[in-house]
């Protein structure tokens, strides 16, 4: 069964959240699905719910760090409250526009594996790596792991090129396949692949050798879609 993940962004509310999840919930529940699903709301969306073990929910970012003075950010004591224990680190947002440098990433990867948190780790190229050939796209990928420790018990990675996210662009098959074998040969991880997925494409996408799962964007957004690509991908 894939991995299906969706990463909110800076979009709903804590009351479109609560309902979007308790019909997920609802779905995974009464079809009795077993494939891990993830969400990652905003902070000011989270709550206690109750939900099947095998829903997740996650956060999109945190500070290393418990509490302190540390504007903007959230921390440990913020994300215990909610019994949140799974986090988003390295996405392609958090680097290129938001200015996080690898030792930035690396300092928080290594707060949040000491923790014991489940962290889905996402690496990917620009476009202009990527016109250079498969060679500069694996070198530009594999930087990204400097610092970070590829054995830890509860990583999971996330391939998504820049390039694809939001953008209504994917990847092609034969692109997606040769970077996951690569990486795959190199670290023996979870791998999900995540740029432009929607449901009428995430049963294919989920069929490429070495694809584990996606992390979904935009097409994730709408409750009704993201059912959708859960129910597409159930039997695999």
């Amino acid at each position: 069964m894939p991995i299906i993940a969706s990463n909110f962004k800076t979009n709903h509310t804590r009351k479109s959240t609560a309902i979007f999840v308790n019909e997920v919930n609802d779905y995974l529940k009464e079809k009795n699905i077993s494939s891990e699903v993830y969400v990652f709301p905003t902070a000011t969306s989270f709550d206690i719910f109750d939900t099947v073990s095998n829903f997740i929910i996650g956060t999109q970012n945190a500070y290393a760090t418990a509490s302190g003075s540390f504007t903007g950010e959230i921390g440990t004591v913020q994300l215990d409250e909610f019994e949140i224990k799974t986090i988003l680190i390295g996405h392609s947002e958090r680097r290129h526009i938001l200015g996080e440098t690898q030792n930035v990433i690396a300092q928080k990867y290594e707060f949040y594996k000491n923790l014991g948190y489940k962290i889905i780790y996402c690496i990917g190229e620009p476009l202009e790596i990527k016109q250079k050939g498969i060679k500069s796209t694996l070198e530009y990928i594999y930087e990204q792991f400097i610092g970070i420790d590829i054995n830890y018990e509860n990583l999971i990675l996330a391939y998504e090129p820049v390039w694809a996210i939001g953008t209504g662009v994917s990847a092609t098959n034969n692109d997606i396949e040769n970077v996951h074998n690569a990486i795959k040969e190199k670290i023996n991880k979870p791998l999900l692949y995540g740029g432009s997925v929607k449901s009428e494409n995430v049963r294919e996408i989920c069929q490429i050798p070495n694809v584990d799962g996606v992390l979904i964007g935009t097409a994730s957004w709408k409750v009704e879609e993201f059912i959708k690509i859960i129910e597409n991908t159930k039997d695999l």
